[in-house]
């Protein structure tokens, strides 16, 4: 029998780069005494009737630091966290009710860095039960699932631009039903893509 999750470890055998919000605009860098703060975020894999999903969060419009937004769940290294997996497997538990133990390490993506001055490291994980999602009133407003395909495919991605502090800057995007998955979040979902068997 087939493992769903072949296509999963499949990707994360093959190498990967580190990504930056400053892919798109090689015109733009950040400053050079910039001290990146280290953070990690979780990409859980589920299985299911209808295939591979991936779990990520709609952040509450309440927020101070990107309102509404689509994110995957994580957050900034804790003082008390040993490694960045236990950031990953924390801030999810925090936010989204997901339980450490219903999580199974299968690997890590190269870091991302973004404009606000972190270095993101994407931990990926299987689910290994059933999980319904108790997010966390005051960090998420909601927390959907979309498919493995979805997130392997390069035809759901695309490039948009916005005027930001002045200038035009670019961005990945990939918009799935309702939701407007774009900045970071996107552009650590094209990295995975990058690496998965649909994109060769």
């Amino acid at each position: 029998m087939t493992d769903p999750f072949a296509p999963v470890l499949a990707a994360l055998a093959r190498p990967g780069r580190p990504s930056s919000d400053y892919d798109l605009n090689p015109g733009f860098s950040a400053p050079e005494n910039i001290r990146l703060r280290p953070a990690a975020v979780l990409l859980a894999f589920q299985d299911g009737p209808g295939g591979l999903r991936l779990h990520l969060t709609k952040r509450s419009s309440q927020l101070r630091h990107h309102p509404g937004q689509i994110a995957l769940p994580g957050g900034k290294v804790e003082s008390g966290d040993p490694d960045l997996i236990c950031t990953a497997l924390r801030e999810a538990q925090e936010e989204i009710g997901l339980a450490p133990e219903n999580v199974e390490v299968l690997g890590m993506l190269a870091p991302h860095e973004t404009v606000t001055g972190f270095q993101v490291t994407p931990v990926v994980a299987r689910l290994r039960a059933p999980f319904a999602p108790r997010p966390d009133p005051g960090e998420v407003e909601e927390v959907f699932t979309v498919p493995f395909a979805h997130v392997a495919d390069p035809l759901s991605y695309r490039v948009e631009k916005r005027r930001w502090r002045g200038s035009w800057r670019s961005y990945h995007v990939a918009p799935y039903g309702p939701y407007y998955i774009w900045g970071a979040t996107a552009r650590i979902l094209r990295a995975f893509c990058d690496r998965a068997t649909p994109c060769g």
